[in-house]
């Protein structure tokens, strides 16, 4: 099984959209707050080419990295 990591914002209607879908799935991820965890939004910024932009969504296992969420 895969394990992901999202970056995103508690207020951010997609990155409430990938939680949902994510524990529906019931796929292995952790949630990072970039709100309130200034090392997470280091990561994000990284992972996204400096590009603020929520959600980040990361494949841990394989290095894949999806900015922004919609769905699909």
């Amino acid at each position: 099984m895969a394990h992901y990591m999202i970056f995103g914002k508690d207020d951010c209607p997609h990155t409430q959209k990938a939680i949902k879908s994510f524990k529906s799935q019931h796929k292995s991820f952790i949630y990072i707050n970039v709100d309130n965890n200034p090392q997470g939004l280091q990561k994000l910024l990284e992972y996204s080419n400096d590009k603020y932009v929520v959600p980040v969504i990361v494949n841990v296992d394989e290095g894949n990295v999806e900015i922004g969420y919609t769905g699909d």
